[in-house]
């Protein structure tokens, strides 16, 4: 098992939901964190009684490149080595077979699929001199099976699965290692209008959070590819 000390692990949009829960595990476990978001100052109350030594905020806007270097950059600078990235931002937008926006559907590719991506390709030379770099993706068990027509948001995580292959596959001999974690319903915000499952019954955050820390302290002798993380049988989100 790997332990957390020294490591750097950097989480976008890391100020609530998934993202928070994901930093929260991770600080207590020890871990050391770059935390992206589209407005930095959301961190301020959130990590507060952090250890400032452990921890930076930066800009990450998902549609915006140029933040993604900017905040690779800066994480570089302030800890000097990357060892994890979360890729947890995402968004979802109603496209249907037969119903949707073309601008929704670009907006989904954009921060569900070409952000992923970029900061991959952006973080892949620190996380290959970590020799033991770790990318897990946040998918959904909508990248694996589709039940109907809304289109647009599957077509989006099946590319973040593909992706996590991909990376797993371009990063292996450098230790680097790739987990699309594909969760169904998680009680946050983006389902909070959901009326087919109560949120009570809905995956906790910090379950996932959970698993994001155990695959960032496996050694890369074990490594998982896709994580299907059911809430109900036969329910996808």
């Amino acid at each position: 098992m790997l332990k957390p000390d020294g490591r750097v692990i950097m989480i976008s949009g890391a100020n609530r939901g998934i993202g928070l829960a994901t930093a929260r595990v991770l600080y207590d476990a020890g871990f050391s964190l770059s935390l992206g978001a589209r407005n930095p100052d959301a961190f301020r109350d959130l990590v507060a009684d952090w250890n400032p030594d452990r921890v930076m905020t930066g800009h990450y806007e998902a549609e915006n490149q140029q933040t993604h270097q900017e905040w690779i950059d800066a994480t570089v600078a302030r800890f000097g080595r990357i060892d994890g990235l979360v890729n947890n931002a995402g968004i979802l937008k109603s496209v249907s077979v037969e119903e949707g926006s073309d601008d929704d559907l670009d907006l989904m590719w954009a921060i569900n699929v070409k952000a992923p991506l970029s900061m991959t390709r952006k973080a892949l030379p620190h996380l290959r001199r970590s020799g033991a770099g770790r990318v897990i993706n946040v998918a959904s068990l909508a990248g694996k099976v589709v039940y109907d027509s809304g289109i647009g948001y599957s077509m989006t995580k099946f590319a973040a699965v593909a992706l996590s292959h991909a990376t797993r596959h371009a990063g292996w001999d450098d230790g680097v290692r790739c987990t699309a974690l594909c969760p169904g319903y998680v009680a946050t915000d983006m389902t909070a209008r959901v009326e087919s499952v109560p949120q009570a019954e809905m995956i906790p955050p910090g379950d996932l959070a959970q698993i994001v820390l155990t695959v960032l302290s496996l050694s890369n002798a074990a490594s998982v590819a896709e994580i299907a993380v059911n809430c109900r049988d036969g329910l996808t989100a």
